[in-house]
């Protein structure tokens, strides 16, 4: 019995010893990417918020959330009783001095340069008749007198009879194009209560409701062109320098489990957010999922470069990214190159045939 004993805990001891053995592995040659880690949110192309340009109430709504709209399109009116009443104001002067309305004026005063012509045509007939007369000292001087100060009195009359017709026309001229430019710019002025589309693509969101007071710091909807998408990423500050345009775009969504999109850099921000240090980094699909939303957030990584034949050993195997344990308990110094999250690339210091096992 006591020899059982001996030999049972002697196979205790020898399974006990196998198990704090050291799981080891061997550097593997494969490929490996080094890239930028960004978070980020999609934007539909030319997403925007709206905002009136007058003050008032929002009097009709005529869009629907998920309406498409094209640029133009009428998506609310503002309503200002005292804009309507400039406007028929306008109307009202534009009527009264249009030129049709005005031709009573026009006929009088053509009316008067005739008859102050005719007028001085019988005068000037006259006077040169009592001239000759009185070059052959025929009649008196007061006789010739008068008929030449009527004939001087009827020419500036005829004068200033065309000078006023002149006037008049200038003047129902001017009035007219006057008043029916204020027309236009109080019809201008009123389409400002009416909102427009910006875009052709569809209404996101609609921020206020039929009655509700607003005002031109007020955004009134979301809207954006649903064909396109723009990727938002925030980079960090100590990353941005090895950021540079047309670079892959390794792209992955919560809603899309196990799949990767892919995209390209097209547009670095040159200033910094100080607020989160961060720089915005636009980019575009090249391989885009079937359905997208605005704002739905995905995470990416900006593809620096990819090595193939790589020397590769997991980073947990390694000891502040410098050094390794071998199996024979050695610790050893290796140089990295390419990194990611889970792997490292050994430059030197290990050969595939080395056994590695990982740090204490």
């Amino acid at each position: 019995m006591k020899l059982n004993h001996t030999l049972i805990f002697a196979g205790l001891w020898l399974l006990m010893a196998c198990s704090k053995k050291e799981e080891s592995i061997s550097p593997t040659t494969g490929s490996i990417t080094e890239s930028i880690y960004a978070s980020g949110t999609i934007k539909s192309a030319d997403q925007y918020q709206a905002f009136v340009s007058v003050s008032g109430i929002i009097e009709e709504i005529y869009v629907q959330e998920g309406q498409a709209v094209e640029v133009g399109t009428p998506l609310l009116r503002v309503s200002n009783e005292t804009q309507k009443f400039n406007l028929d104001n306008a109307k009202l002067a534009a009527n009264y001095n249009d030129q049709a309305n005005n031709q009573g004026k026009l006929v009088e005063a053509e009316a008067i340069v005739q008859t102050s012509k005719a007028k001085l045509k019988l005068d000037s007939s006259l006077f040169t008749r009592q001239k000759a007369l009185w070059a052959q000292q025929v009649g008196t001087r007061i006789a010739y007198e008068q008929a030449e100060l009527n004939y001087q009195s009827s020419k500036a009359n005829f004068v200033s009879a065309q000078q006023r017709l002149t006037d008049l026309r200038r003047q129902i001229n001017f009035s007219s194009a006057q008043t029916k430019k204020n027309v236009q710019i109080s019809a201008r002025q009123s389409e400002d209560f009416i909102l427009k589309s910006q875009v052709k693509g569809t209404v996101f969101n609609l921020l206020k409701e039929k009655g509700e007071l607003v005002s031109p710091q007020t955004p009134i909807a979301v809207l954006g062109n649903t064909q396109n998408y723009i990727l938002e990423l925030q980079v960090d500050e100590n990353d941005i320098f090895h950021v540079q345009l047309g670079q892959k775009v390794a792209l992955t969504f919560d809603a899309y489990k196990n799949q990767v999109f892919e995209a390209k850099v097209t547009k670095i921000a040159s200033i910094m957010n100080e607020r989160n240090k961060t720089f915005l980094v636009e980019a575009s699909f090249t391989k885009a999922p079937e359905k997208l939303y605005p704002n739905v957030t995905f995470e990416a990584n900006i593809i620096l470069r990819t090595k193939q034949n790589a020397l590769i050993l997991p980073r947990n195997y390694l000891k502040n990214d410098s050094l390794v344990t071998l199996a024979d308990g050695t610790i050893r110094t290796v140089k990295l190159g390419i990194t990611d999250f889970q792997k490292a690339e050994i430059l030197s210091g290990l050969s595939s045939k080395d056994q590695v096992i990982k740090p204490q």
